[in-house]
């Protein structure tokens, strides 16, 4: 197993929803101790890492949080009930396997619903809603549940663990964005760059990039860089019209997202990006896209405007505890982050 694959998989496994990041920083800081000057830790919960060294200060992004759920209440007979945070598919929570994380460690239990014995033929036909989905972790009471420490604001995740699939593909939960996070853990490990390196793992993405541009304001670097996953149009049920990159074909470097609402990414920023790529002998697709944003949104308007790119992962299934994508894509798009922190000298003096 590669020590990217190796990483992914730690960090894959670990679990750490959104406000609640701190075990998924704790290995960070455990990776990236030995390559950086300073570690800390802001308001918000972002893990800042400096690296010291010459102009142009340059920050390298990637949100540390995961989707998932918290307790929302239980009922008499012990059932939980829950919200989602971050932007989950109903469909895709029924009949999972999760961790309820109490202080006193993991509680495991399933997703249920009301059974299709019991349904009616027109209900069968709907899509069961979460609100109508409940936890159950083997309790018979309201007192049982609470005793084990699980009161309203608990955190939930899935319970999905880390698999190997044919070639070069690994599937798991968590790959957005565990597998930016292992783009900019590597990019730091290899550059050679003189330049001051600001390492963030930023919190709270999914639920409104709120650590991003908390940790942007309190940095206020000359460039940035963050570290996403993106969709592929390579696999049935969507076309290559609506998503044109694919799984296995390089790093992608997006143009825009989100229509023009989220990031335009400057045409000197498209210019180092491209450039470096071309230099290097990177192979990168290209992508504008309609739908969704990154941390580099909220990054990108802050204070007086700070000049910020995007290098994405190709992954299947985002949103979801399934999620897939190549190793060697994660290995070419911390190659090119880090020869990317090299060549910036070259283009914002």
């Amino acid at each position: 197993m590669s020590d990217i694959e190796s990483l992914l998989e730690k960090l894959s496994n670990a679990h750490g929803i959104s406000g609640r990041e701190e075990s998924i920083q704790q290995i960070i800081k455990e990776e990236i101790a030995s390559y950086v000057d300073e570690i800390k830790e802001d308001a918000m919960g972002n893990l800042i890492a400096i690296r010291k060294g010459a102009a142009p200060s340059i920050m390298i992004e990637a949100h540390a949080d995961e989707i998932g759920l918290m307790v929302k209440f239980v009922d008499e007979k012990g059932f939980i009930r829950f919200i989602r945070i971050g932007g989950w598919f109903d469909q895709t929570l029924l009949n999972q396997r999760v961790v309820v994380h109490t202080k006193s460690g993991p509680i495991y239990g399933v997703i249920g619903s009301r059974p299709p014995h019991v349904m009616k033929e027109e209900d069968k036909k709907k899509v069961v809603e979460s609100k109508e989905m409940f936890i159950d972790i083997g309790c018979s009471s309201q007192k049982e549940v609470e005793d084990l420490g699980i009161v309203p604001g608990t955190p939930i995740s899935m319970d999905r663990g880390f698999v190997h699939l044919q070639g070069d593909r690994v599937t798991g939960k968590a790959f957005d964005n565990r597998a930016g996070v292992v783009v900019i853990i590597e990019a730091l490990k290899r550059t050679k760059s003189k330049s001051t390196i600001y390492v963030v793992a930023a919190t709270q993405e999914e639920v409104g990039l709120k650590g991003a541009k908390v940790s942007a304001f309190g940095i206020d670097p000359d460039l940035a860089l963050t570290a996403d996953v993106t969709v592929p149009g390579d696999h049935p049920g969507i076309e290559k019209k609506d998503a044109s990159v694919e799984i296995g074909k390089g790093p992608v470097v997006p143009i825009a997202d989100g229509s023009g609402r989220g990031l335009i990414v400057s045409l000197k920023v498209v210019e180092w990006l491209l450039e470096t790529a071309k230099q290097n002998d990177i192979h990168i697709q290209l992508e504008a896209a309609e739908g969704g944003t990154t941390d580099a949104t909220a990054i990108h308007l802050t204070k007086a405007g700070i000049p910020t790119g995007v290098i994405s992962v190709p992954t299947r299934y985002i949103h979801s505890p399934v999620e897939v994508l190549s190793i060697n894509d994660i290995d070419k798009a911390a190659d090119l982050m880090a020869r990317a922190l090299e060549t910036a000298p070259k283009f914002f003096r």
